[in-house]
């Protein structure tokens, strides 16, 4: 499916149009649950939300071919799962039109902050008490309205940058205190270094000139002494300069490592293969689902390990 672009191209959609409702038995997972995650922390948030407040973000399904009525399930297995627990038998899923470019969000079960913050809102937005929201995320009401504030403040390309990071919340009261044009430096150091704590969100706004601060700085912020400052400011340099130092080598590696999991990806796609691993080669078959899942060298190693 495609629409006209700003420049009269067609632009093609990643999505149908229109969601349908699909059984959940008609659903064919692509990847099975790790031991243990039913009993996580993070699928107990997920179980609380949707049974308090439905279901935020659709999972995204792609037909099967060999199979109508049948359909891939290529994100969402966690919401799905909850669904199932909760005994309900249909959900309504977005339906992929090309699943070899897409790349699916895998860290939306992970509720990421902004996630977590667009979750709550939507659901403050449709009714739904804050207490009700704080008794299913396991937190209380100021906890949630803390929550529902966290992006005031912070400009829109950050928000964009971070959607999908780990970052806790007090990063974004760092980066609150920042001018939008260092708050855009900031979100793209942490990217860079792959360290979104809090620890070095303070680094970071301890070495913001005072010009591009928005907020004067707190007094335990203060009580770094200027030759503090000014050696911070060297290591940030230096760290920028190194991370420049290997875009070159990175972009060739990175677009040979997200050819090879879109490949990866594709043949998952196919149910015959799937049933043909796991019938004959269930261990290449975990392997595999742990390939497609890689987004980055960091997820490479953690693989790898």
């Amino acid at each position: 499916m495609t629409e006209a672009g700003h420049n009269g191209r067609n632009v093609k959609l990643s999505f149908e149009r229109q969601s349908i409702v699909v059984a959940i038995s008609q659903l064919v997972p692509l990847k099975a649950l790790r031991p243990g995650m039913k009993e996580s922390r993070k699928y107990a948030q997920i179980l609380g939300s949707v049974r308090a407040i439905g279901l935020v973000e659709a999972p995204a399904v792609a037909p099967d071919p060999k199979h109508p009525g049948r359909y891939f399930l290529l994100d969402g297995h966690l919401r799905v799962e909850a669904l199932k627990d909760l005994g309900i038998q249909e959900v309504e899923c977005l339906v992929s039109t090309d699943d070899e470019t897409y790349t699916y969000n895998k860290r939306i079960n992970r509720l990421a902050a902004v996630q977590e913050h667009r979750m709550i809102t939507r659901a403050i937005e449709r009714g739904v008490p804050e207490e009700r929201i704080a008794e299913a995320l396991g937190l209380d009401a100021v906890s949630i309205r803390r929550r529902a504030r966290m992006l005031k403040g912070i400009c829109p390309d950050v928000v964009d940058l971070l959607k999908d990071s780990p970052c806790p919340m007090s990063v974004f009261d760092m980066l609150r205190r920042m001018a939008p044009i260092r708050q855009v430096e900031a979100a793209e150091l942490m990217i860079g270094q792959n360290n979104y704590t809090a620890v070095f969100a303070k680094v970071l706004l301890a070495t913001t000139p005072e010009k591009l601060l928005v907020v004067l700085r707190r007094k335990k912020v203060d009580s770094v002494t200027a030759e503090q400052i000014a050696r911070m400011e060297r290591e940030l340099l230096s760290l920028q300069t190194q991370v420049k130092s290997v875009e070159d080598s990175y972009g060739l590696d990175n677009l040979q490592l997200t050819v090879t999991c879109g490949y990866v990806r594709k043949l998952l796609a196919n149910g015959r293969i799937v049933r043909w691993l796991t019938q004959h080669r269930p261990e290449y078959l975990s392997e595999f689902q742990s390939i497609a899942g890689i987004e980055s060298f960091g997820d490479a190693k953690s693989a790898a390990e």
